[in-house]
Parts: C-alpha cells; structure tokens; sequence
C-alpha cells in the first residue's frame, strides 16, 4: 500500500461499503474455480474479528479466513480480492492505533507466506512470530520468500 501513513485505517475497517453481501456470479471460470456460483463479500471487520481470535503460538491462513466466511453465510466462496485488501486494511489499523492489537502476523498467505504488505513488511512479521516461538524458514534464491514452518501443526480452527 503507498501512502500508509497519510491513511486512516481505523476509518476504512468500520466503512460498510455494502457489505456484507451475497452475489450470485455466473462466469462459468469463475464457477469452476471456486465451485461455486455464491460469492461472499464480508466487511472489512468481520477479516478483523476473525484475526483477533488467533492465540499466540498459533497461526490462520487468508484462506481458512476466507472459507469461514463462505460456511458461516451460505457462500461457495468470499471474493479473494476484498479478503486481501481487507486483512491488510485490518493490519494496518492495528499499528495505526497502538493499543488493543489485532495480531495480525499471525494471518499468513497460502501455504503458510508471511505477507510482506503487513506494517514493517516480511520482516517485522517474521520477528513477532519467532517471539511467540515459531520456526520462519526462508525459501527461493532471486524472489526470496518466507514461510512458517510446519504452519499446518499450529493452525488455529475456526468453528
């Protein structure tokens, strides 16, 4: 995101923008990609209290976040573009307000990727997670790229 600082988070995780809302889509890619033909767009706060409930020593994917979502409002799918922006915007209003925290370095991308758009990039996000004892092993050798390791033994459930 350019321009963090100039930019109100907190402001942007309570706007409603519509949401949330169901939509029915009807590209048949977009059917036979997510299975599916009910797309999901939860508010940016719903990604926030979601992320809130991951304990230290645990972690939560974008997309378990995501097929909460789906489950919890008879979805096939949440739109994976606003889940993206909105965990983001959830993140940076946490280290905007500086008190009551939403742990957001506890969210990875798929397959357990630390997210380098998190406040203090890959790696402040790496620092909290080995302070709450996780192992970040670093994968590639141009594109380097970080991941929790065996992330999947320490998922967090969402019921």
């Amino acid at each position: 995101m350019s321009k963090e600082a100039q930019k109100d988070f907190n402001a942007m995780l309570h706007r409603e923008n519509g949401m949330p809302k169901l939509q029915i889509v009807t590209d048949p890619a977009v059917i036979a990609r997510y299975g599916g033909a009910r797309m999901f767009f939860a508010p940016a706060l719903a990604y926030d209290e979601i992320m809130r409930r991951v304990p230290a020593g645990r972690v939560l994917t974008v997309g378990a976040i995501r097929d909460y979502l789906a489950r919890q409002n008879g979805a096939d799918f949440t739109d994976p573009m606003t889940a993206g922006i909105f965990i983001s915007i959830a993140a940076w209003a946490s280290s905007q307000r500086g008190e009551d925290p939403t742990p957001y370095w506890r969210t990875l991308k798929a397959a357990g990727e630390l997210n380098p758009k998190y406040p203090g990039g890959v790696q402040d996000q790496k620092a909290k997670l080995e302070a709450e004892g996780h192992t970040v092993i670093q994968r590639g050798r141009t594109h380097m790229r970080y991941f929790v390791k065996d992330y999947k033994a320490v998922l967090s459930q969402l019921t």
